[in-house]
């Protein structure tokens, strides 16, 4: 496969993901302001800036958080790269360009997102919720991975769209994990409080993940529980273990078919290896949200890793 029709495919991936996940955020910061104020609290929308990696772009054209505008720039505002629609833009046009490497139901979906998008585009502001919007994308992003998994040949091009899938996911599983830590009372003794309880069981909610994490675990919801069926829970298809398996298991297929391993499969396989031989009480002797950084970085690095050996046109 050429490596720009490897590049288009899995940026498909990517950004479809992404679209996802900004959809999931929005969520998230609009059942957190449901909650009462508290005095001492950071400010909720400021936390998923923070946390979707957007805070300066957004900063810098419209100044304070307020509501309204962060729900434009992530998810109208084509200044935003990150935005829904500039991602679902973005994927569409990707798909476009390698048309012949997709079927027509995967196409039809990707169109699809796009031509509806347009026409969210053109309603007024003031007959759109944001609970549909975020539904909408969730629907979407959805339909365009079930016909992927359902109607490809597991060839290359299916293995770069699923690295592209697992790279994102597992990047924004540890942001969604981050946007906690933004929005944690700055006190200890709130930790634990009904408050506390609330804001984790918003995040597994907005992941769609409540009733996964209840049959797996069971009982109170804590920190703990979370982090492990978060991080380090196999059985968890957002965990950040269940995501790094996808990545290692895609670049194995790649290494098999194309006869050599390349140095991103090392960068994976590490990546693996620490968290199948960490567990929940290191992770927060670290601190969760350094560890959370830290993953995000490595994550970052493995992305250049893999485009360096497989999309850049220069195989190394």
């Amino acid at each position: 496969m050429l490596s720009r029709t490897a590049d288009n495919l899995y940026w498909i991936a990517r950004y479809m993901e992404r679209a996802d996940i900004a959809a999931r955020l929005l969520e998230v910061g609009s059942r957190i302001t449901l909650m009462p104020s508290t005095h001492g609290y950071r400010n909720e929308w400021d936390s998923l800036l923070q946390s979707s990696g957007t805070a300066n772009g957004f900063s810098h054209k419209y100044g304070d958080p307020v509501q309204r505008n962060l729900e434009s720039w992530l998810f109208f505002d084509r200044d935003n790269p990150s935005s829904v629609a500039s991602c679902i833009t973005a994927a569409r046009e990707n798909g476009r360009i390698v048309r012949t490497a997709l079927t027509s139901q995967v196409w039809d979906a990707l169109n699809t997102a796009f031509q509806e998008l347009r026409q969210l585009e053109r309603t007024p502001r003031s007959e759109l919720e944001l609970s549909r919007l975020t539904e909408w994308v969730m629907r979407h992003t959805a339909m365009v991975r079930g016909a992927i998994d359902a109607t490809l040949l597991r060839n290359d091009g299916y293995n770069f769209l699923n690295i592209g899938y697992y790279l994102e996911r597992g990047d924004n599983t540890a942001r969604m994990l981050d946007v906690k830590y933004y929005v944690l009372l700055p006190r200890i003794e709130f930790v634990g409080s009904g408050l506390d309880n609330y804001q984790w069981t918003t995040l597994l909610r907005a992941m769609g993940a409540h009733r996964a994490f209840h049959w797996a675990y069971g009982g109170e919801v804590t920190a703990a529980k979370i982090a492990d069926f978060l991080i380090l829970n196999p059985q968890s298809p957002r965990s950040l273990i269940t995501c790094l398996s996808g990545v290692n298991n895609h670049l194995t297929r790649l290494a098999k078919a194309y006869g050599r391993t390349m140095p991103a499969q090392g960068k994976a396989t590490a990546m693996l290896n620490e968290l199948e031989t960490t567990n929940v009480e290191a992770i927060f002797d670290e601190g969760l949200h350094e560890f959370l950084s830290r993953f995000i970085r490595d994550s970052a690095e493995l992305g250049t890793a893999i485009h360096e050996s497989y999309l850049s046109g220069d195989l190394r």
